[in-house]
């Protein structure tokens, strides 16, 4: 037990913790009996408070302990997130101003509120709304991941359940002020939770690397290690077969990020589409901070991190390498700032897409199909309950399934979340796909995605034969049993594979059903909602019925 780190760590925890249930009086509407208020903090939240809410929602403690951890096991691959968020912004900046302005005319809580009444279709909104909902779930447990590699480095790392008592002790904790305060409770802690992460990583890039020689030695000691390493793919450059895959890879992530439920919501929270603005032009500060992070993935080389073993499957955990590399070469107390960063650094992102998925649910499935007389205070409960549940099934997901499986989920997550993207971000600029063809070309893309990430091996293709991962040679691209690019080792992002025969299924479908003259349902949005900002007199009251 590493009681110094522990007792820095607990009392860290605690602060947020208070944080957590204070936040139900911050900036408070006049009820939180309403998925405006409980959901969507009132929808007024201002430029700094979105900055830290969305940075602290999309750079999760998954992050912070995995990109590092690739970076230290691959090489050069694990620096894709870099150029990934680097390339978000500005893919984004135009859809995120509108879908808030659409969003705040008509009261839309999810992205399945604006396929609804984009498209008039409740089948298309269905669509949608299960698909953040089993993407994100995954995304939920893989926070966990970060914690329990935290819990494991303190000495916390027992065997069967008890193991993870831990763990659900701080998750009962943030349930229990997510279910009481709402959105507010993750956007109040993300301010504690952000300052944390900067102090630590601006200490690590500059103090570790002058323990090893400096950055030069440390890449050489990188250089050296995947030299030895028999996969040639890994190394401190891309190699000619993983090129392609780095792009699509970093390219996918971005057009996905958003479309995810929870980073919609910190955008839906906002005050207005000037606050979204500064923030797209603001938020790659935290690119820089990634990229330093990542680097310290080669500092854990030279100083010979072992993974610690995870004492409930008895295999090395490789996401404990940063932890261990804190504990290993920072003070005890300073380690404990950092073991908090990364801990509290999982709660904000878990609580927020416990939220989102929430939000969900009640909506589009609650609502449409099980209640659709339900008031405001019945959607509002609703929700409350169905973020415990999202919360502690994601819980019982970490438990019962081994997290190196739950990891390879996170990439079907993406590959999933990818296949909304004709019906909610194009949609925000036309409709002229068909509601039939982006139901088809979900269906299509969906089916082959998974079906691709089902028949890639792992690393030990005899203990893992399936979704090994999101890799996928070119040379197993099959159309109908012909094979385009048959005998190529180059790699590619299964999600753009799958987005691609998305979008081509959709495009004809939605041919043929105009030349068929289908309906295409009705669209209950109009041009200049679009366009709308806070000030517009058209909006819709802030906890308004629904």
């Amino acid at each position: 037990m590493h009681w110094t780190e522990l007792v820095v760590f607990s009392s860290l925890f605690l602060l947020v913790t208070v944080l957590g249930f204070v936040a139900a009086r911050w900036q408070r509407g006049s009820t939180l009996d309403h998925l405006d208020e409980w959901g969507l903090g009132g929808r007024k939240f201002g430029s700094w408070i979105t900055w830290f809410l969305v940075g602290g929602d999309i750079y999760t403690a998954y992050t912070f302990v995995a990109v590092p951890a690739l970076v230290f096991g691959a090489g050069a691959l694990g620096f894709y997130a870099l150029p990934y968020t680097i390339v978000l912004y500005p893919i984004v900046f135009l859809p995120l101003v509108r879908m808030w302005s659409v969003s705040r005319v008509h009261g839309y809580v999810t992205p399945a509120d604006f396929v609804r009444g984009r498209y008039g279709s409740h089948w298309l909104a269905l669509i949608v709304a299960l698909t953040g909902i089993v993407a994100t779930m995954p995304y939920i447990a893989l926070q966990l991941v970060g914690l329990e590699a935290v819990l494991r480095t303190m000495g916390l790392n027992g065997s069967g359940i008890l193991g993870h008592a831990p763990l659900f002790i701080a998750f009962v904790i943030l349930a229990l002020y997510t279910y009481q305060s709402g959105l507010r409770a993750p956007a109040l802690i993300a301010f504690v939770k952000d300052i944390l992460i900067y102090v630590v990583i601006l200490v690590a890039v500059i103090y570790l690397p002058a323990k090893f020689g400096g950055w030069g030695s440390v890449v050489d000691s990188a250089q050296e290690k995947f030299a030895a390493t028999p996969n040639p793919n890994d190394g401190v450059l891309l190699s000619a077969n993983n090129q392609l895959q780095y792009a699509t890879l970093a390219l996918g992530s971005a057009l996905a990020l958003f479309l995810y439920p929870h980073s919609l919501t910190g955008i839906l929270a906002s005050r207005g589409r000037g606050v979204i603005k500064r923030n797209m032009v603001a938020l790659p500060a935290y690119s820089l901070l990634l990229g330093l992070l990542a680097l310290i993935g080669f500092v854990a080389i030279p100083a010979g991190v072992k993974a610690i073993t995870n004492q409930a499957t008895g295999q090395p955990d490789t996401n404990t390498i940063v932890p261990v590399l804190f504990a290993q070469e920072f003070p005890s107390w300073f380690a404990g700032i950092a073991f908090a960063a990364i801990g509290i650094g999982a709660l904000v992102p878990a609580a927020i897409m416990s939220i989102a998925a929430a939000n969900l649910w009640t909506r589009n499935i609650y609502k449409e199909y099980v209640n659709r007389k339900a008031t405001p205070a019945q959607e509002a409960k609703q929700a409350k309950i169905a973020s415990l549940v999202v919360k502690f099934g994601a819980v019982a997901f970490i438990v019962l399934i081994d997290p190196a499986f739950s990891i390879d989920l996170q990439l079907m997550g993406g590959v999933m979340i990818l296949q909304t993207l004709p019906a909610v971000a194009i949609a925000l600029y036309t409709r002229w796909f068909h509601v039939w063809g982006l139901i088809t070309g979900w269906l299509v893309g969906m089916t082959w995605g998974i079906s691709l990430l089902y028949s890639i091996p792992g690393a030990d293709k005899v203990k893992k034969p399936h979704f090994g991962g999101s890799a996928l040679a070119l040379d197993k691209v099959s159309l109908l049993g012909w094979h385009p690019f048959a005998g190529s080792t180059v790699q590619i992002y299964v999600g753009a594979v799958a987005l691609i025969a998305n979008l081509l299924v959709a495009a004809a479908v939605t041919v043929v059903a105009k030349r068929l003259r289908a309906n295409n349902g009705t669209d209950r949005t109009n041009p200049e909602d679009y366009h709308a900002d806070e000030d517009a007199k058209h909006l819709k009251p802030v906890a308004a019925p629904h």
